[in-house]
């Protein structure tokens, strides 16, 4: 393979890679959660609560998309079984069983938050790579996931 060539060190496109690939495990976990907690809602919020997960989930499918595209930028390689992004991931993901409505919502707020705070671990050390356009990724996710949590963080009150 030809070398990368774009303005960052091999260190520093490592590093980010490794931040970006957390972000992609993390956003892979959400992403199941919430699509189960979509067919699995039960109770007099299901439509609302369905229709909401469902615009969340497909949001986080696209997403995922755009982060592995970033790793494969930098000359890294995306994590490609369920089983490497399960070891990476930062999320709790432990449902035996459907929860309650209102149990789905504050589960996927803590997720989301989960994912929030990497994603800004990950924005420092974009920032410090001098890697704008991963910065520039990391913003958008955080930005993201800040507005589904309160969507989320008003629902269960």
């Amino acid at each position: 393979m030809t070398a990368v060539n774009i303005g960052l060190d091999e260190n520093a496109r490592k590093a980010v890679a490794d931040a970006l690939n957390n972000t992609l495990a993390d956003t892979y976990a959400l992403y199941m959660k919430t699509h189960a907690y979509h067919w699995n809602v039960t109770g007099p919020q299901f439509n609302s609560l369905h229709i909401m997960f469902e615009q969340q989930y497909r949001e986080m499918w696209a997403a995922l998309d755009e982060i592995a595209e970033r790793v494969r930028a930098l000359g890294v390689f995306a994590p490609s079984s369920g089983k490497a992004l399960a070891e990476r991931t930062a999320i709790d993901s432990a449902d035996a069983e459907p929860p309650a409505a209102m149990n789905m919502v504050e589960r996927l707020l803590e997720g989301h938050e989960t994912l929030i705070k990497r994603a800004r671990e990950g924005l420092s050390i974009a920032e410090e790579s001098g890697d704008a356009a991963s910065a520039d990724l990391f913003t958008v996710r955080i930005q993201t996931h800040e507005k589904t949590a309160w969507m989320l963080r008003s629902t269960a009150q």
